[in-house]
């Protein structure tokens, strides 16, 4: 893979289907000093490594079986792809629909119930039959359990709403996330019946709460025995405390005694749709009948008014998919309006005003793949008429239809092609005269018919279209864009969207507790906001291009962003004085963006060889980017590509300014420093470097032999283990210091480590600092990789560090994961490493060893937190004393990299035991 390609998929996160700027950005004038695709002319033309690579014919590309997108059937293309789709987690391991039924906020008494029971439970609420219930019973909303809001220890809730305050630079706190709960002020503990001490909670009487009534909804109802609901009709309200779903639910009967009467107030349009009612608490009640008692009434009542209270802000009708996206409207307009133009705020706000039918299928349809969908084919139990809301989105600009032949782009028309059946497709094929084989694939058929719309040659396509599609609808270009831009705004990354508020009410998510304090706005303006946009779209063009094998557009891509990054009137950052708080709010500006589209142009015109090109873009980085962790792979790379075109000189003075440099960091230093070691002979150089001792220092080394599965070059080498079955080179080391010294251990790299450091530094992780949480699905603050992190909580660190020097980092480790376990945090894996695991290895490294890794990952995580030795081992010496070692394995064709052996010469210098384990083949010297 290209390096940069990963990082840049990562903050793209999800296509965008319409890109609103593509058009201007491919067609503007670009000024760039560096002509990528320019004859002499200065006509745009193809390269010579380009040629023959740009149109690439249908039968030569496959289908990605993770992705569905088409690639060459090439076995290292296909490979590669496939790397990429699986890396960036591509698959879709939960179907829309659950994405969709699920919410966010609202938790479940029974989460963990079985996939047909959840289909049932959601499939109950939306079922029109009403003859298949027990019971005349109605549920109350009750699926909201109390005790659950409340409950700290709820392993699969959100933390508390009420105690995490926003504030913004006017100094209004507000709920970052907040569904109409936040404003409940009730005493949830006195909800429990199984909790004896709540009836001293209880501080109304019977007679205080006589003849009160109150007014509220049902919802969920189904009914037995009638099928209708009358006005004025008498209701009755019942705990059930036997429900299997939800112990404090409430019942509503046609007719019983009960301390809670009402009646019915109202009738709904729509046989399922809330039913307004109005309930009275019944003093008679009391009198001698059987079976109830005062606390149980008033108990009752104030769970009645508990839900009366909730409903108030939480509109009865509305679906739970629906909820979270009008929340995350909410937010975004109320945390930055500055960023929303009068007629942008106008439009978005008429969301909410929009039919409940209309609001649920524009959901279901902008969370969908699509982009074409055809109106025969929508059809959701929770939307009565589709066909009505589809006129009224149409007519509010949030759908746009195809309905008649005008004309459409190629890959429009290739869109809507795909909505056809093989058969559908193949009678047009016959209808048009084509020749049509009956085994032709779907994508053989399309591809035939657009050849056909592409030459002109065919201009009753789409009306042939239409007549078996009929009515075709998209989302229009214009919601599409606002709302992937508040959905950007909400979460302020690529990789989240709704499916986040999902995986919180699976359980799957559970985010830490943390208070938001926002000070600073990270978009000033409208305009920045729209550079950061546009360079998304860059972005996403240049990552498209090269899964279609489009180089020239590769090269136009990597030019626009050139020039991008040179028109700025000014340096990211100053280096004389730099802002430490600028340089993690600079990652949402546009130039950061850029900047990774280079990075990734630079790769790409490397493996072109076409290194003066690169050259040029490198030093475009390193002149913008004055204070970037980056810059010691920059710095790197020009070296490297300075020695390609012949410049030895100019190379080693690139490397020994980059020594110079506070910025050039970990494992770019050391190869900084190898690289000026090796060019700086005489005559270039005279004197050798002081550094030269610290790179000559001997790294512990062990030869161990194997007998290899494979020997094959590019392949991971495989061997067979002491008990005959197949293992990779880390387990036969593991096995071979469980047999030579009695050592346990773990084949980690850095995850046990930065589980340990997550666990350790967890109070820290999560202080109160400004601007540094801003959104409630965040694992980490948003300073972490920077050098502000270590700044900002010094006062908090140091004294952290000092009782791990102590030896009370076991104590910390065990405290923090009885806490926390199974909450989400950067670093922390919960399920690869038991606390048995951490304990041993934390209790033999000794106090000062861990200090001092924990220190550096604390001043320079992004530097430090990858490369670190394969595996970490541990032996006891009686009960309480022990030691550890870290050893780096390497099989018979690896190298150490130049941030492993940074790794390796830091931990000997923190007084770590560490070495080097080298796996050879049977028969072969070491």
């Amino acid at each position: 893979m290209l390096t940069g390609r990963e990082s840049l998929s990562r903050l793209i996160g999800k296509r965008r289907r319409f890109l609103p700027n593509l058009q201007s950005i491919l067609s503007s004038p670009i000024r760039s000093s560096l002509n990528l695709l320019s004859d002499e002319n200065g006509r745009l033309t193809e390269t010579e490594s380009s040629k023959g690579k740009v149109e690439i014919s249908s039968s030569d590309l496959v289908t990605c079986p993770v992705c569905g997108s088409k690639v060459r059937g090439e076995d290292y293309t296909i490979n590669s792809h496939l790397d990429r789709c699986l890396s960036r987690r591509t698959k879709r391991k939960l179907t829309q629909r659950t994405l969709l039924e699920l919410n966010f906020g609202c938790s479940q008494s029974k989460l963990q119930i079985s996939s047909d029971e959840s289909e049932q439970l959601l499939s109950s609420d939306l079922s029109k039959n009403c003859s298949d219930y027990e019971e005349n019973v109605t549920r109350c909303f009750s699926k909201i359990d109390p005790r659950e809001e409340k409950s700290h220890d709820q392993r699969r809730q959100l933390p508390h709403t009420e105690s995490v305050k926003q504030i913004d630079v006017a100094g209004s706190a507000e709920n970052p996330i907040s569904d109409g709960r936040a404003n409940t002020m009730v005493d949830f503990s006195a909800l429990s019946t199984d909790n004896e001490e709540s009836r001293n909670h209880i501080d109304v009487t019977v007679d205080s709460i006589s003849g009160m009534a109150i007014d509220t909804y049902i919802v969920g109802r189904k009914f037995s025995d009638e099928k209708e609901v009358n006005l004025g009709a008498n209701i009755s309200l019942l705990r059930d405390p036997d429900n299997i779903k939800d112990s404090n639910a409430i019942k509503v009967l046609s007719a019983s005694s009960a301390c809670c009467k009402g009646y019915v107030i109202s009738v709904p349009k729509r046989s399922l749709d809330a039913v307004q009612i109005q309930i009275v608490c019944q003093n008679s009640i009391f009198n001698g009948k059987k079976g109830y008692d005062e606390f149980e009434a008033l108990h009752l009542w104030q769970k009645a008014l508990q839900v009366v209270e909730f409903a108030k802000n939480r509109p009865p009708n509305t679906t739970k998919y629906q909820q979270n996206f009008c929340l995350l409207l909410k937010e975004v307009l109320t945390s930055s309006p500055h960023l929303f133009t009068k007629d942008k705020k106008k439009f978005i706000e008429s969301f909410t005003s929009l039919s409940e039918d209309s609001q649920r299928l524009f959901v279901r349809l902008y969370t969908r793949k699509g982009p074409w969908f055809r109106l025969s084919t929508i059809m959701y139990p929770e939307i009565c008429n589709p066909q009505q809301a589809v006129k009224e989105l149409s007519a509010t600009g949030y759908l746009y239809l195809f309905e008649d032949t005008t004309k459409l782009h190629d890959d429009e028309m290739k869109d809507l092609l795909s909505l056809l059946t093989v058969s559908e497709l193949r009678d047009i094929l016959c209808t048009l005269r084509k020749k049509c084989n009956q085994g032709s694939r779907k994508q053989n058929l399309i591809a035939s018919l657009l050849s056909c719309y592409k030459g002109g040659s065919c201009p009753v396509l789409q009306r042939l279209i239409l007549e078996r599609t009929e009515i075709c609808i998209r989302t229009s270009p214009e919601a599409e864009s606002l709302f992937w831009r508040a959905e950007r705004l909400f979460f302020l990354n690529g990789e989240q969207d709704l499916s986040a508020f999902l995986l919180v009410d699976l359980g799957i998510v559970k985010y830490p507790t943390y208070n938001c304090i926002i000070l600073e706005q990270i978009f000033s303006n409208e305009s920045d906001l729209l550079a950061y946009e546009e360079a998304i779209e860059v972005a996403q063009v240049i990552d498209q291009s090269l899964d279609e094998n489009n180089f020239e557009l590769v090269l136009r891509c990597i030019m626009i962003a050139d020039s991008r990054i040179s028109c700025c009137p000014e340096k990211l950052i100053d280096s004389t004085s730099p802002d430490l708080m600028a340089i993690f709010r600079s990652c949402f500006s546009a130039s950061w963006v850029y900047s990774k589209v280079i990075l990734l142009g630079i790769s790409f015109l490397e493996c072109e060889r076409r290194y003066k090109d690169a050259i040029h873009l490198l030093r475009r980085l390193l002149d913008c980017f004055t204070c970037d962790t980056r810059r010691g792979y920059w710095t790197v790379r020009l070296s490297v590509d300075l020695e390609h075109i012949g410049c030895p000189n100019e190379s080693l003075s690139v490397a020994e300014a980059g020594l110079l440099d506070p910025w050039v960091r970990a494992g770019s230093r050391m190869a900084l420093q190898r690289r000026v070691l090796r060019l700086a002979k005489p005559p270039r150089r005279w004197k050798t470097p002081s550094f030269s001792v610290t790179l000559k220092r001997k790294i512990i080394e062990v030869h161990i032999q194997g007998r290899p599965l494979n020997c094959e070059a590019g392949r991971k080498s495989r061997f067979y283990g002491e008990d005959g079955e197949q293992c990779g080179v880390e387990q036969l080391a593991l096995q071979y210091y469980a047999r030579e010294g009695g050592w346990q251990g773990v084949h980690t790299e850095s995850g046990i480590w930065m589980t340990i450091f997550g666990l350790l530094m967890w109070d820290v992780l999560l202080s109160d600092v400004p601007n540094v949480f801003r959104t409630r699905f965040q694992t980490a603050p948003l300073d972490m990789e920077t050098d502000h992190f270590y700044l900002a909580r010094k006062s908090l660190i140091e004294p952290q560090l000092q009782k791990i020097h102590d030896g009370l980092a076991e104590e910390i480790l065990i405290t923090s994961w009885e806490l926390h376990m199974g909450t989400a945090c950067r670093g922390v894996n919960w399920d690869q490493h038991s606390l048995s695991d951490l304990r041993a290895a934390v209790s033999c490294i000794r106090g000062p060893c861990l200090a001092s890794l924990c220190r550096h990952l604390a001043q320079d995580y992004g530097s430090w937190s990858s490369g670190m030795p394969d595996l970490l081992l541990w032996r006891f010496h009686g009960d309480y004393k022990g030691e550890a070692k870290l050893v780096e394995v390497k099989g018979p064709r690896d190298q150490l990299s130049e941030q492993q052996r940074a790794w390796l010469l830091l931990l000997m210098d923190c007084g770590f035991n560490a070495e080097v384990c080298k796996v050879s083949t049977t028969g072969t010297s070491p």
